[in-house]
């Protein structure tokens, strides 16, 4: 009974050791483990700035109402090509606004940006940053009120000016972003609603 007593102790000893070696091995070595889950947030906050931040919350209100915009265009407009304009402005600009609102929640940044006092100011604003083009409240009721023709040149006249305000917004930054998402989602809003203008400023010749 003594020998299987001591062979018991020396067991157990020899197990702690083992634990006690093992768990050194994982935690001991702390720039390793603990080096890793600190170094990816960092390279996470390495990969943006001050403007890529500026540019999802400034856009994702500018897309929203472009949406709410297009949405009008049921049962209201007339035209064809402004149909199909409004139509592929909710397809593009939908899911883009989950995107932006993506990054900020992985950035840690809020949706918002307090600065922007002139967001409301009508079409062509401007704001400490830039001209931004969203609508003011009265055009947006302007535009809800109108139907056929009217309705038309009312979207296509707003369009072009809320364009214009996201054009100039994606170039600052092309211009200045570090976030590579970000600079190529400003390089398909200056190539895609600059394609639009052009079609719209077409229709609005017509009309």
């Amino acid at each position: 009974m003594p020998d299987t007593t001591l062979g018991r102790r020396i067991s157990l000893a020899a197990t702690a050791t083992a634990a006690g070696l093992l768990l050194a091995a994982c935690g001991g070595g702390g720039g390793t483990t603990g080096g890793m889950e600190h170094g990816a947030p960092t390279a996470s906050r390495a990969a943006f700035g001050s403007a890529d931040v500026t540019f999802a919350q400034r856009m994702i209100p500018h897309h929203r109402q472009a949406v709410e915009m297009s949405a009008l265009a049921d049962g209201r407009a007339r035209d064809t090509e402004i149909k199909t304009l409004a139509a592929a402005v909710r397809t593009a600009q939908d899911p883009e606004i989950r995107t932006m609102r993506s990054w900020l929640a992985a950035w840690g940044k809020p949706e918002s940006d307090t600065a922007m006092p002139g967001m409301d100011h009508g079409s062509g604003a401007h704001d400490g940053s830039g001209a931004t083009g969203m609508m003011s409240d009265r055009e947006m009721k302007d535009l809800d009120a109108a139907r056929g023709t009217d309705f038309d040149k009312k979207f296509a006249r707003l369009m072009v000016a809320h364009h214009n305000g996201a054009i100039e917004m994606a170039r600052a930054e092309q211009r200045d972003g570090v976030n590579a998402d970000a600079r190529k989602l400003a390089d398909d809003v200056v190539k895609n609603q600059s394609a639009e203008v052009e079609k719209l400023n077409a229709i609005l010749a017509r009309l």
